[in-house]
């Protein structure tokens, strides 16, 4: 373990710091997040407003967009003044996630397949203590398996306007899919560095922007991950983008679904007869190098926590 923890070095321990922080909400336990959000003796009703091919839920300036549930998403619209507001998504896991905008949907994707999942809106009342505004039940049945993983959502978040989308298009043109993939990984990891300045600055509720990542030529690993799931999900690859532990370090990392293969978990790339394992932070900041290839590969230093 202490030779692999030399060649991660400081990339490794700034994006386990900056995760911990970027993602605390996502990250805290049970006991934690049953101390800081409240959900109340008598939550607020929601009704539904039924429109052909709508299905809106609405509470206490709150809006639910599940018109698109069988696409693998939510949309949600906060339209009161509280700056600080909370949305969790839960089937079997809690996923928790800021609400950033107002006046303006953001999307959240029903990662964890087919199934009943409940939606929750908390608002902040002091500190770090939340109560709950609204709470929905949502049946989700997706059209297919692989769509959560195919659309944009709030952590990668792409249009067809999208720099990157206009790349992944250049890249693949005449390409398969395996192809396609090594062509963007590549690319990905060759143009894009490290940014240990903005590891060390980074707050609490940072989003990546793929095209700000691509335009700067650096970021920090939820960005290259972020990026490369763009690029991929842009041309119809199912492409999860990950958070879990790489080894003892908090991590984001990448995992595709392949037509011949099915899912490959951190995908590093293909030497003709083997996939090794994708993890584009470690392979630009390591250039590639054996050492850093060998630990990638590996998939036991790896632990999926959330995938979005």
């Amino acid at each position: 373990m202490r030779k692999r923890r030399k060649w991660v070095g400081a990339a490794w321990v700034m994006c386990a710091a900056l995760l911990a922080a970027v993602l605390r909400w996502t990250a805290v336990t049970e006991k934690e997040e049953a101390a800081a959000i409240w959900d109340g003796t008598m939550p607020l009703t929601a009704w539904m407003l039924e429109v052909p091919d709508c299905v809106i839920f609405r509470g206490e300036g709150v809006v639910m967009d599940a018109s698109h549930a069988d696409s693998g998403y939510l949309m949600i619209k906060y339209t009161g003044d509280n700056p600080r507001i909370k949305v969790q998504v839960t089937r079997n896991t809690v996923y928790t996630y800021d609400l950033n905008f107002r006046d303006r949907y953001e999307v959240y994707p029903f990662t964890e397949g087919d199934g009943r999942y409940s939606v929750k809106v908390f608002e902040n009342i002091c500190g770090n203590q939340y109560s709950q505004l609204m709470s929905q039940t949502i049946f989700v049945s997706l059209s297919n398996e692989f769509q959560p993983f195919l659309v944009p959502n709030q952590y990668v978040n792409f249009s067809s306007d999208s720099m990157a989308v206009t790349l992944a298009n250049q890249l693949s043109v005449g390409k398969n899919q395996l192809d396609t993939v090594s062509a963007v990984y590549q690319y990905v990891t060759s143009n894009i560095t490290y940014d240990y300045a903005k590891a060390q600055s980074v707050r609490g509720g940072y989003l990546p922007d793929i095209d700000e990542t691509l335009e700067n030529r650096k970021g920090i690993c939820f960005d290259y991950a972020a990026l490369m799931a763009a690029m991929l999900r842009s041309q119809n690859i199912p492409t999860k983008l990950v958070i879990g532990y790489a080894g003892d370090a908090y991590h984001a990392w990448v995992s595709i679904f392949l037509k011949e293969r099915g899912w490959i978990d951190n995908l590093v790339w293909f030497d003709g007869e083997h996939w090794s394992y994708m993890d584009p932070t470690f392979i630009s900041t390591g250039k590639n190098s054996e050492n850093v290839r060998r630990f990638v590969g590996n998939s036991s230093n790896y632990v999926e926590k959330y995938s979005y």
